[in-house]
This record gives structure tokens, C-alpha cells and sequence, in this order.
């Protein structure tokens, strides 16, 4: 049996090894070819976004608001609150995220927010404050469903190695991956992120002309950060905010100093009862006649009592005058009215 050998094109030539594989452009394109679009994305961001059971609808709207602006996002159903925290890596897992943003609320008052990077950590824990959504603002700005935003930070992250951390997370989270299926290849908002009485506020704005105007689109909400993992939703706390008070205590304050004023109106009238003289100093108005000399006394007196008769002698002279008067008056007026009925 004979092998049989491979057939292949020679090259006549010497400069075999040179030949190019370039491929030949046309010499002229189409205006409206669309152009070639990248059918794999390479930064697979995933970002599992839900909520535990006890949320009130203010906060349901906040998610719905996020998830809007998320084209990257998977749902998820509600998480029992019983349940551990870590069971969200496994949910995350399942879901192929490798991040995840869960609203928690307590009491139905409070809304607390969890960023977390579930491959490796680190997890971050946030209170939310003044929460407006989008229906609530009613803003004049606008943009396009899926479309990709510019973050914008403060330079305020990069003063402290923590707000670093917590840049880079939020960079990873909110970053929309570029040709990702469900976005828009370019950009028309802006998230801006600042920070202000070491709270971290978050504002969205539309991108108006190329010179900077820009228009609120919203959502808007504060994040006072807690507690930073290093772990995803466990391990060891990097970092804890030491002027965090939880929203309980704050109000448990409030009522404790409206309770203090009433006290302090009760204690005060119990002090007034308690230091008030149960006898009176019994005044007699004669007492001041045996002060000093009593001839000179005596005199002051005498005098007093002249001026007192003299003003009621002249005040009875005016009536008297007065009354005189009055009795001439009727008497002409009847003598006038007589001769009247006479002529007559």
C-alpha cells in the first residue's frame, strides 16, 4: 500500500516565506452599511438586585427606579428575613452574578442597603436617607432605556483608603459593561456620587449639550455607609463608622427629650409648691404713721387732709353750678312754651 501524499499549491518564487494573508479592503463603502458590532462582551458584569420581605412601597419603588437604570441586573424574588445572609452567594451562584445590591428594611421605617462583590469580597453596608424617586421629583431630564452612564466621584475618595474601596465597588456595580446585549453604545447620563457630613449622596442627571448642561433625572437617595466586610456579607469588619447612630436610638433620643421638657415643667412646679411660705407677713397700713417723728407726721397728714377737702369743695361747687344752670335753662324754656300755647 502506497501513502498517498497531501497536494498542495507551489509558489514559484523565492520569497515564499513572505507572502501576506492581508485581506483586500473594497476601494469604496456604503454610507449606510451598518458597521460591525462585537458580538462578545467581555467585561460579564451581573449584578443580582432584590429585596427582603418588609419593605415598604417607597422602598420598592427606589428598586424598581435601580433596576431601570441597571440594564445589567437579574431579579430576583423576595428573600425571607429569617433566612442567613451568606445564603446569597449561593443564590448568586445559581444566577451567575458576581455582584449583588439587597434592600433590607426594618420596621417598615428603615431601609438598609448591601453592596457586595460575592467572588471575593469586600461587602459594604449602608443606611438609606432622604429618598425621593422618580415619580416624586417629576424632573424635566430624560434618557434612553439601557443606555450606559458616566460615573462621576468626588475628590473626596481618594482622601481616605475606605472611600477609595468604596469607589472602586460602586465603579463595578453601576458601570454599565460595554456591548452588553441589553445597553446602548454610548452615553447620555451622568451618576454623580459626593460626599457630604460623611455621607456618600447619589444624584443622575441627563447630559444635555457637550458643554456640561445637564438636566436631574433621578433617583435620588444618601447613603451613610455602616460597616465594610471583607468577606462577602461576612468576615472581618475593615472598617466601622464611629458616628453612626441607627435611626431607633435617634428617635428614642427625640422622645426622650420631649419627655425631659415635661418633666422639668412638673419638677419646676413641685419647687415652687415646695418653697412657698405657708404663712404671709399680716401688713398694717397704720404701722407707717409711727415711722420716724410724729410731729412731722402729724403735719403730712394735716396737710393731706386740707388738699382732700379743698378738691371735694370744688367739685361739689362745679355740680352745684351746674345744676343752677340746668334750673334757669327749664325755667325760659316753660316760659317760652307758655307764651307759645297763649298767642295760640
Amino acid at each position: 500500500m502506497t501513502k498517498k501524499g497531501l497536494k498542495r499549491k507551489q509558489i514559484d518564487g523565492p520569497d515564499k516565506e513572505n507572502v501576506s494573508n492581508a485581506e483586500v479592503l473594497p476601494a469604496t463603502r456604503i454610507s449606510d452599511e451598518p458597521p460591525q458590532k462585537k458580538v462578545k462582551w467581555i467585561n460579564k458584569q451581573r449584578v443580582l438586585v432584590f429585596a427582603t420581605r418588609g419593605i415598604s412601597y417607597r422602598h420598592r419603588h427606589l428598586m424598581d427606579d435601580i433596576k431601570t437604570l441597571m440594564p445589567h441586573h437579574r431579579p430576583e424574588s423576595k428573600m425571607e428575613r429569617t433566612k442567613n445572609l451568606q445564603v446569597i452567594n449561593e443564590m448568586c451562584e445559581m444566577k451567575n452574578c458576581n455582584k449583588t445590591i439587597l434592600f433590607e428594611g426594618r420596621r417598615k421605617k428603615d431601609l438598609y442597603l448591601w453592596f457586595s462583590n460575592v467572588a471575593t469580597g469586600p461587602c459594604a453596608k449602608f443606611l438609606v436617607e432622604n429618598i425621593y424617586t422618580m415619580a416624586e421629583l417629576k424632573m424635566t431630564g430624560n434618557c434612553l432605556k439601557g443606555s450606559r452612564p458616566m460615573l462621576s466621584f468626588d475628590e473626596n475618595f481618594n482622601t481616605k483608603p475606605h472611600y477609595s474601596l468604596l469607589k472602586e465597588l460602586f465603579v463595578q456595580i453601576f458601570g454599565v459593561p460595554n456591548h452588553h446585549p441589553k445597553s446602548q453604545p454610548f452615553f447620555d447620563h451622568v451618576y454623580t456620587f459626593s460626599i457630604l457630613d460623611n455621607r456618600i449622596w447619589f444624584r443622575n442627571f441627563q447630559i444635555l449639550t457637550e458643554d456640561g448642561g445637564l438636566a436631574e433625572i433621578g433617583p435620588r437617595f444618601v447613603l451613610n455607609p455602616i460597616k465594610i466586610f471583607a468577606d462577602s456579607f461576612g468576615g472581618e469588619v475593615l472598617w466601622d463608622n464611629p458616628t453612626y447612630i441607627s435611626p431607633a436610638k435617634f428617635r428614642q433620643s427625640l422622645n426622650k427629650k420631649a419627655a425631659g421638657k415635661y418633666i422639668n415643667k412638673v419638677e419646676q412646679k413641685m419647687a415652687q409648691e415646695i418653697n412657698k411660705p405657708k404663712e404671709s407677713y399680716a401688713l398694717n397700713p397704720l404701722d407707717e404713721i409711727f415711722k420716724g417723728d410724729p410731729l412731722e407726721k402729724a403735719l403730712e397728714l394735716r396737710e393731706e387732709e386740707e388738699k382732700e377737702s379743698q378738691e371735694n369743695q370744688q367739685q361739689n361747687n362745679k355740680i352745684n353750678m351746674k345744676k343752677s344752670v340746668k334750673k334757669r335753662v327749664g325755667k325760659k324754656m316753660t316760659k317760652a312754651t307758655l307764651k307759645k300755647k297763649l298767642k295760640k
